[in-house]
């Protein structure tokens, strides 16, 4: 199963967190990043693909830039735990193990949890806003008790709007 991390793109500062909107360099990287997913991700995308979204509007925005359905995960709002996103993609997941898993979230909860895939331990990656890191995990079988304690993950790619 692929698991891509995206963090919402650039967001206005100063209002309630939940309703912070995208700047105007934020639509632009949210457009941009989506372009390079959709020319990235199998052509078999849109029927394989299930997008996870905080409830926050900036991470509502960023992923309305693909174009796509989109689920929103309430439990996947700021400040969530690592796990929580990682037992939400799994429980999500595609039946068919190639499927792929994009989250739209923000941090440090998502480069926590790409820590812990890549690593085993606790930590912290840095994501950009707008950024995003593909990882490619490995568990025993994705729908078991012990699939959110087993998984482990390669990084496929680690991309931000200032590289496109």
């Amino acid at each position: 199963m692929d698991l891509i991390l995206w963090r919402h793109a650039e967001a206005e500062d100063g209002l309630a967190d939940l309703e912070r909107a995208l700047t105007d360099k934020g639509q632009r990287q949210a457009a941009q990043m989506a372009q390079w997913i959709k020319k990235y991700l199998p052509a078999t995308a849109p029927a394989t693909l299930r997008i996870l979204v905080s409830p926050a509007r900036r991470t509502q925005q960023t992923a309305q830039a693909l174009g796509w359905p989109f689920s929103t995960v309430n439990s996947f709002a700021p400040g969530a735990r690592p796990e929580v996103l990682l037992e939400g993609a799994i429980e999500r997941m595609p039946i068919q193990v190639a499927g792929q898993v994009l989250i739209v979230g923000h941090q440090p909860t998502l480069g926590g949890l790409a820590a812990h895939l890549l690593t085993g331990q606790p930590g912290q990656m840095a994501v950009r806003k707008g950024g995003l890191l593909w990882l490619r995990l490995s568990m025993p079988h994705p729908h078991s008790a012990t699939a959110t304690h087993s998984a482990t993950a390669s990084l496929l790619a680690a991309m931000s709007p200032g590289l496109l």
